[in-house]
């Protein structure tokens, strides 16, 4: 049978109609939205992300990084935990969830008091240059009832939607956040390559990609059921090595 045969042959009633294709998740809104989003995700926007590895530089130390194949392997893994709750947060913000509600759920997720304070740090200086870039009520609401500061995904994702941008495009900002900091701060603490750095994160495209849906779906529901549907993954090793690169007296990094 030729596929001219099976395209023109009448239809089988008994045989199943394949399943309809998922709905598009929302990206981005306003005119110039994708622009914004290059703004947002670039790593000279001054939101502080340059003085943090994501438990990089730890993990040089253990012998855990040791050339691009062991990179890859680490941002994977930081990819499909903390990356993809960072982004279902971001999603969410920028889907309009109570952004007080969003950063006691970023509290929820992040155990090592470490980290804790370094995304409040983090969300504090993203809030000024958000602030600065896409003046915002919401903004200036977040930063008076968090004047410590809120968790940086939670102020990434109100940053996108003041922006114009959709929960997608905050969840792909928030998910290559999660891989290009620590591929950056490799090749600083271990001379590599920056072209192998660059490949890296290349390779992790499609996987970033499905993150990226995977979070914005969650914020989906979370706008139906409340932050507890977003993602949840855990990474306990990334929590140890932070508590203990806290406590370094010399480290090249914050975090």
């Amino acid at each position: 049978m030729t596929i001219t045969d099976v395209i023109a042959a009448p239809e089988d009633p008994a045989r199943p109609l394949p399943a309809p294709a998922p709905a598009p998740v929302p990206r981005a809104g306003g005119r110039g939205a994708l622009a914004a989003l290059l703004v947002l995700a670039d790593g000279r926007f001054p939101a502080g992300g340059h003085a943090h590895s994501g438990g990089a530089e730890a993990a040089v130390k253990a012998g855990r990084i040791t050339d691009g194949a062991s990179l890859e392997s680490f941002c994977r893994g930081r990819l499909h935990t903390a990356g993809l709750a960072a982004a279902g947060l971001a999603a969410a913000a920028a889907a309009g969830i109570d952004p007080l509600a969003l950063d006691e759920a970023a509290d929820a997720r992040t155990p090592s008091p470490a980290l804790r304070t370094a995304a409040r740090r983090l969300g504090r200086q993203m809030m000024r240059a958000a602030r600065a870039t896409w003046p915002a009520p919401a903004l200036d609401a977040l930063a008076a009832d968090r004047p410590r500061g809120a968790h940086q995904p939670v102020v990434l994702g109100l940053a996108a939607r003041a922006a114009g941008l959709g929960p997608l495009d905050a969840a792909y900002a928030a998910a290559y956040e999660a891989v290009s900091g620590p591929a950056t701060a490799v090749v600083r603490l271990l001379s590599l390559d920056p072209f192998e750095a660059t490949g890296v994160l290349a390779r992790l495209a499609p996987e970033l990609d499905a993150v990226a849906a995977a979070a914005a779906e969650a914020a989906q529901r979370a706008v139906r059921e409340g932050p507890e549907a977003l993602p949840a993954p855990s990474a306990p090793l990334l929590d140890i090595t932070a508590e203990q690169h806290a406590a370094w007296p010399v480290r090249l990094f914050a975090t």
